[in-house]
């Protein structure tokens, strides 16, 4: 069995790399696998995890078939990711490992957790949905406009002025970084 080993930290001051890597080796040994590639990445929870991504392809090209962490959020930010990269793996018959947790997708049980990390998953989303369609009524009820303001509105002084000057809506649209479009709006001819 060829093993990624995934390792993460949010800071450059954390040096606990070495140890998840030490941890996942000693593992993978105690298993019998071979260890083929190990990657990290460094960052604050961010979206961008070059790393893990490389991962991902290796499994996508048939070059890894275990992919194997520390612990669980070392390998995701939230429960949605978690499992949509999960389910990525699953449906690649790539199996998936965490240490800490005791997550392990290659025995049966494992899978029943995969199947109740989907469930969660489902629920955080359905809940950030609900408040942020709450949170976009209450600000609706009291009469807050939503969406991008509209530019012709800002700017009509300024139109109206180049307009009397100039009478050409391209070099007014231009003079103020606006589309022809917009200075149509307010100044048909």
């Amino acid at each position: 069995m060829k093993v990624a080993i995934y390792a993460r930290v949010s800071t450059q001051d954390q040096n606990t790399i070495p140890m998840q890597i030490k941890k996942c080796r000693e593992y993978a040994k105690s298993r019998n696998w071979k260890v083929t590639h190990v990657l990290t990445d460094i960052g604050s929870g961010a979206k961008k995890r070059p790393e893990r991504t490389n991962i991902i392809d290796l499994c996508r090209k048939r070059q890894v078939d275990l992919v194997l962490v520390w612990k669980l959020d070392r390998w995701g930010r939230s429960v949605s990711d978690v499992v949509t990269s999960l389910e990525e793996l699953r449906e690649l018959n790539v199996k998936f490992v965490s240490i800490t947790e005791s997550l392990d997708f290659t025995t049966a049980s494992g899978r029943a957790m995969s199947g109740l990390l989907s469930v969660f998953a489902e629920f955080e989303r359905d809940m950030i949905r609900e408040r942020v369609i709450a949170g976009l009524d209450h600000a609706r009820s009291k009469g807050i406009r939503l969406g991008r303001p509209p530019l012709i509105q800002a700017k009509q002084n300024e139109i109206r002025t180049l307009w009397a000057q100039h009478k050409n809506k391209s070099l007014i649209a231009k003079k103020l970084g606006i589309s022809r479009r917009s200075v149509t709006r307010l100044m048909p001819e």
